[in-house]
């Protein structure tokens, strides 16, 4: 999802920074009656939710309704909203990173499916956890994963490695994978290599979280931090001879690293964009301000395996009339493999 604001200035919040979700999804399967007509756009700082008419006219998008944070803060005490995603009874969930304030609140606003007018809260009175972030579920066992990053007050104005020092990130131990619990927001730990380091980050593990998209027989490097000319000079590796070069697509030098992934269902098509939150991105990746953000497209053998990017697609934000634009989320109009419920 692109987003811009002229209110707010260059690398600075937008008004969709978030994650979409449909009014209906593949847990609906079995209703006829049912279908994708509604985008639900939650906002991650503002907590306003956008519902845009996708239905009518499918190649032009209309705001059908606005729903202000005061209804939601006032019903819910919910606010900073990330991911939406239908339930089965045909209401809409959508998670929460904290409460009016700023401070953690992991809790979750319906929506009524049809109407759009906010519910109340899925879970019972006093029972959100401490941090929220993304979500997903699976109907066919009963299981809901929920994940978390920080409490808003901690992330909105960028990555402190000093909150990580103060417990603001919770990371499991040493990085344990048998670890019942696991942060969201580990790039500021698990995933760093003390051999790597980021000028952002005087003296601290550079984030690595977004440098490699996935890994076929090799590893497949789209942009980062870590190329050749790059912020980072990468002084020891066991797994690399040289830093990776700039990621070049149809002549334009990619800012940025891999961040959100949709695979279509027929498994053949990988399309990532390259934007997380405008804040990080201003800290890590500034080029990625000046420039917007991308959309690329991976091909994946289903026969053989291996990943290869198709070096003829490239979607770029930075040339919206409003832009440079920040791409973070996607989804497929007819479903796919890696957001969908119930596939």
């Amino acid at each position: 999802m692109a987003t811009k604001c002229g209110n707010c200035g260059p690398g600075y919040s937008t008004p969709l920074e978030a994650m979409k979700g449909w009014n209906t999804c593949s847990s609906c399967f079995g209703d006829s009656t049912k279908s994708r007509t509604k985008l639900v756009l939650p906002s991650l700082i503002s907590s306003r939710i956008y519902v845009v008419d996708v239905g009518s006219e499918p190649r032009a998008p209309k705001l059908h309704k606005v729903i202000e944070p005061k209804d939601i803060h006032a019903k819910c005490e919910l606010a900073f909203l990330h991911t939406s995603h239908c339930l089965a009874s045909g209401e809409v969930m959508i998670s929460s990173l904290g409460d009016v304030k700023g401070n953690g609140k992991g809790g979750f606003v319906l929506l009524d499916g049809e109407t759009f007018e906010v519910k109340g809260t899925w879970e019972r009175p006093g029972g959100a956890a401490p941090l929220g972030y993304d979500f997903w579920y699976q109907p066919r066992h009963n299981v809901m994963i929920s994940t978390e990053w920080a409490a808003p007050n901690v992330l909105r104005d960028g990555f402190n490695p000093a909150d990580v020092e103060a417990g603001r990130y919770m990371v499991s131990g040493e990085g344990d994978p048998g670890a019942p619990q696991e942060s969201e927001g580990l790039a500021a730990a698990r995933n760093a290599r003390p051999d790597h380091r980021h000028p952002a980050l005087p003296g601290r593990p550079l984030p690595l979280l977004q440098q490699l998209a996935a890994w076929g027989p090799e590893a497949l490097f789209l942009g980062g931090s870590i190329v050749k000319g790059g912020p980072v000079q990468v002084l020891e590796d066991e797994e690399l001879k040289s830093q990776p070069e700039p990621l070049v697509v149809k002549g334009k030098r990619v800012a940025g690293g891999p961040q959100m992934i949709q695979l279509s269902l027929d498994g053949k098509r990988l399309y990532i964009t390259t934007s997380l939150y405008s804040a990080w991105d201003k800290q890590f990746y500034p080029d990625l301000i000046r420039e917007g953000s991308v959309m690329l497209q991976v091909d994946v053998d289903t026969v053989k395996g291996g990943l290869k990017l198709n070096p003829n697609f490239l979607v770029d934000f930075g040339k919206e009339p409003l832009g440079p634009a920040l791409a973070h989320e996607l989804r497929y109009p007819g479903g796919d493999c890696s957001s969908d419920i119930w596939i």
